[in-house]
């Protein structure tokens, strides 16, 4: 194999004198930062503006909401819009009726998903992946493609005897774990399988039972994975529209969304944008706080199943 001198090898990557230059840098390698960095102001504006401009037409003033051209910041701020919202009585008890069921579905939706997730992960049994594509195929299903039999479920009127909890709170309890028990089950089913079995046989070997494992060993484990499908639950039930507009009859039951979407202006041409928004933004505070303090268990939830231990 030939040899390479020294005074080749050195020739180069040294310039005049024997001292290094790095390459220069072309133009191209700034074009490409740039339109990185066009990019992602692009994607930040895409997603925040919107958050924005929620806030600026909560806080205008009704004579500059509509008006042309477009004011993109109140010249005075106005809390009117807020006033309206936290007065109106009809509105608060929507958003108590959207925290006591949000917080009901999560519970319920960890307390069975975690077991059924733990027995389908780490338990082998005929008919195991059948049942995994099962409870998969059911989040699949619109909506709007199961309204009417549960419909006839909520007030009783199907094959089996049930009472009738239409306009409570356990309508929409029962409803909306229709979609979030199966979404449950399915994501923390791949936690449970990624975890490392040598962790369940030596509890074994130390004569605990698989209840025991579960709860002491291999739940504490999955925490991340159960705070990330807890939240992504919360803002589902938090959000839901469709079923809490049809199974609700007045403010005793009916959440947030449906109170929104019920105000209504002074007169018949009169659209309260500015209610809506500042309404909007009260939904939404809860949801950015529950981020902020989960992030890093979030984080960690998100990539905890993506390699085995």
């Amino acid at each position: 194999m030939a040899s390479i001198s020294a005074n080749d090898a050195t020739s180069k990557f040294a310039g005049i004198g024997g001292v290094y230059k790095p390459k220069s840098k072309g133009w191209f390698h700034y074009v490409k930062r740039a339109a990185f960095w066009l990019m992602i102001l692009m994607i930040l504006v895409y997603t925040i503006f919107p958050f924005y401009w929620a806030i600026a037409t909560a806080v205008k003033p009704d004579s500059e909401i509509a008006s042309t051209p477009v004011i993109y910041w109140p010249k005075h701020i106005s809390w009117a819009h807020f006033s309206y919202v936290f007065d109106n009585g009809d509105f608060l008890k929507a958003l108590r009726n959207s925290a006591i069921v949000s917080a009901s579905v999560v519970l319920i939706a960890l307390g069975i998903g975690a077991l059924g997730a733990y027995a389908l992960g780490r338990m082998r049994f005929r008919g195991r992946t059948f049942t995994l594509y099962l409870i998969l195929s059911m989040t699949m299903f619109p909506a709007i493609a199961i309204l009417g039999s549960l419909f006839k479920m909520i007030r009783g009127d199907w094959f089996i005897p049930t009472p009738n909890i239409y306009n409570t709170w356990l309508a929409l309890i029962f409803t909306y774990l229709t979609f979030t028990l199966p979404f449950t089950v399915w994501v923390l089913t791949n936690f449970f399988k990624a975890m490392p079995g040598e962790l369940e046989e030596a509890a074994l070997v130390d004569g605990a039972s698989p209840m025991r494992t579960f709860w002491e060993i291999l739940l504490p484990l999955a925490l991340p994975g159960l705070v990330t499908t807890g939240l992504l639950a919360f803002i589902a039930a938090w959000n839901e529209f469709l079923f809490a507009l049809t199974f609700t009859q007045d403010f005793s039951a009916r959440t947030a969304p449906v109170a929104i979407a019920s105000f209504s202006g002074n007169t018949q041409y009169d659209y309260p944008f500015g209610n809506i928004m500042a309404a909007s933004v009260v939904v939404t505070l809860p949801l950015v706080i529950l981020v902020l303090v989960f992030q890093r268990k979030i984080l960690g939830g998100l990539t905890a199943g993506a390699v085995k231990g």
